[in-house]
């Protein structure tokens, strides 16, 4: 498999776009320019966060650390993204997926924290893929949070530790869940 490159946007001017071979050749931060200006940049609008499904809480902070439930790909207007990845779903499909989750997430913190900017690192992800039998591409579904993540918040603060598994099912049988703990600044 190739390298492949994004075009992305400059972090902080919005009509500027920049090819990038690596995360390493980013040069503007979101601490640089504003991370709510960053996320009007980069086209993204958080959406309400979505509300538990069962008997647990969205978020719980502990000490200096922020534990996010675990979220799925739903959307604003309530559709939740089904299907076994690998079969119904193409893992690019459940990239996108990802993405989306990821967002929820972040509209959790955002919940949770009242600003994003309280958030120093990413400390760990736990992605959850609804795979069919045979389905090896768990990872690369999973990158859609994490490459969220790292267009977010850059590279020292978005990119954390992480495991990406498969799963036989998933609640509601959507397509991926991720879980996520933050590190955040101390007050």
């Amino acid at each position: 498999m190739g390298s492949i490159m994004f075009a992305k946007p400059s972090l902080c001017e919005p009509n500027v776009t920049t090819i990038l071979h690596s995360p390493a050749h980013q040069t503007d931060t979101p601490a640089s320019c504003g991370l709510s200006n960053h996320l009007v940049q980069l086209g993204i609008t958080l959406p309400p966060p979505p509300a538990p499904v069962a008997n647990f809480v969205t978020w719980r902070k502990v000490g200096n650390c922020l534990y996010l439930s675990g979220q799925g790909p739903l959307e604003a207007s309530g559709v939740l993204h089904t299907g076994r990845v690998g079969a119904e779903v193409s893992w690019q499909e459940a990239y996108q997926h990802a993405r989306l989750t990821g967002l929820n997430l972040l509209a959790v913190a955002h919940a949770a924290t009242g600003d994003l900017t309280r958030i120093k690192s990413v400390v760990k992800l736990l992605g959850l893929v609804n795979a069919a039998p045979g389905f090896t591409q768990h990872p690369q579904v999973i990158n859609g949070c994490s490459d969220l993540f790292v267009d977010v918040f850059g590279e020292a603060i978005g990119r954390g530790t992480r495991s990406a598994i498969g799963a036989g099912s998933l609640p509601q049988n959507q397509t991926v869940e991720i879980e996520a703990i933050f590190e955040l600044v101390e007050e």
